[in-house]
């Protein structure tokens, strides 16, 4: 087993619970539960669904369960999803709350969205073990599951890495998610608070964070510029150049942190793409 399998099956509702494990033990990327709809499976061959119907009660109960039934105090309920227990990700849709101009919460929850955390060992096979790496690519690509194992296999290689795992979605279960002999994560804190503490403590030779998505963000990333520590990042983009046009971005490429990115697409595969030009701008 390559996941957390067992978290994964306790946020599903119990009535669907043996037809889920049955269907998806090995294969699953994702479980949709849209009120009013058939359950539907996204395998990695295909796509499957199961007979029973889903209503409201299922929708409360993973939202509750993987919340530990305080949804609406979690911080990423905001930004429309919940992570469970084993690193799984559960998006949320529905009736928004907006405040202000902005999004605080989902005061009805009407379909759901469950990501499967799997564990690949492999998949960086041939990557840059030194310098600074941002992984780009859309989402559901695997960026998370690569940075993982790109950690890892740098952690073996000997590179002391400070993993700022702010949801535990990087190394959510030690058994499951080895981490390598040299790897500290950080879990619980924000990525600048947590690469501050990094820096000031653990002297790391390495710094990993996943999902770069605000200017904050890329602050915290800075932080560390030019203190002798090397970079490993994930970012939603589809390539260098569509990376370069969103203006959040620009203070990766402005201050030339990162010089090479790994482009995965859709299907998994990956490329390794030189940022030099980004520096001089």
């Amino acid at each position: 087993m390559n996941c957390a399998w067992d978290s994964l099956l306790a946020v599903v509702p119990p009535r669907l619970r043996q037809k889920v494990d049955n269907l998806g033990r090995e294969y699953l990327l994702e479980l949709r539960l849209r009120k009013g709809q058939r359950a539907e499976l996204v395998l990695k061959h295909g796509i499957d669904t199961i007979q029973e119907v889903v209503g409201e009660e299922d929708i409360r109960y993973v939202v509750n369960t993987a919340s530990n039934y305080s949804p609406w105090s979690a911080s990423t309920v905001a930004n429309g999803y919940i992570t469970a227990p084993g690193g799984h990700r559960i998006g949320l849709c529905g009736e928004c709350v907006v405040k202000d101009g902005t999004m605080t919460g989902i005061r009805t929850v009407s379909s759901l969205c469950i990501r499967v955390a799997r564990n690949i060992t492999g998949i960086a096979n041939g990557a840059p073990l030194r310098d600074s790496l941002l992984i780009l690519g859309p989402p559901g690509a695997g960026k998370t599951t690569l940075l993982r194992d790109l950690i890892r296999l740098r952690s073996n290689a000997g590179c002391c890495i400070a993993v700022i795992d702010e949801r535990a979605e990087i190394f959510p279960d030690a058994a499951a998610f080895p981490r390598g002999p040299r790897t500290d994560v950080l879990t619980g804190c924000s990525k600048r608070q947590g690469v501050q503490m990094a820096l000031r403590t653990m002297g790391p030779s390495c710094i990993a964070v996943d999902e770069i998505t605000s200017a904050e963000d890329c602050c915290a990333l800075a932080d560390s510029a030019w203190c002798g520590v090397e970079l490993l990042a994930t970012a939603h983009a589809t390539d260098c150049r569509d990376l370069r046009r969103r203006k959040i971005y620009e203070p990766l490429y402005r201050s030339g942190l990162f010089t090479q990115a790994i482009v995965l697409s859709a299907d998994k595969t990956w490329r390794l793409e030189r940022m030099e030009i980004w520096a001089s701008n």
